[in-house]
């Protein structure tokens, strides 16, 4: 079983992560499915993870990964020189996930956000849960 991808699916931001992630995930190793979504609220319970966390939540391997070490658990699975991204898990987290948060903080002044979640296309539609 591959991994699961928790994202807030009215981001702007997010919903082009995903969109590229879709597309640098050849093998299809990544379902996804919005915070928002009934889906997305029964993992975050059954994860016991807190509702209000602003972040990209990686489920894999029954473990949970929030910010950066998400972020970068993601890349190392993707196709092309993503993997590469892989190295900056050298920089202490603390760091990292401070960075992050300045990001996470600022993503819908900078990219806007959706009155509506995003529907997937008929081909992408099997990769959501």
């Amino acid at each position: 079983m591959g991994g699961i991808i928790l994202f807030d699916g009215v981001c702007n931001f997010c919903d082009s992560s995903v969109q590229f992630i879709i597309k640098y995930d050849q093998a299809a190793y990544f379902q996804f499915a919005s915070i928002q979504s009934d889906v997305g609220q029964a993992l975050l319970a059954q994860y016991e993870v807190r509702e209000n966390i602003d972040s990209v939540i990686l489920i894999e391997h029954g473990k949970v990964y929030f910010e950066s070490a998400a972020a970068l658990k993601i890349c190392r699975r993707l196709d092309s020189f993503w993997p590469v991204c892989y190295i900056f898990v050298m920089i202490p987290s603390f760091i990292r996930n401070k960075m992050y948060r300045l990001f996470a903080k600022n993503r819908y002044r900078l990219f806007g956000r959706k009155e509506v979640c995003l529907l997937p296309t008929p081909s992408q539609r099997k990769r959501f849960l």
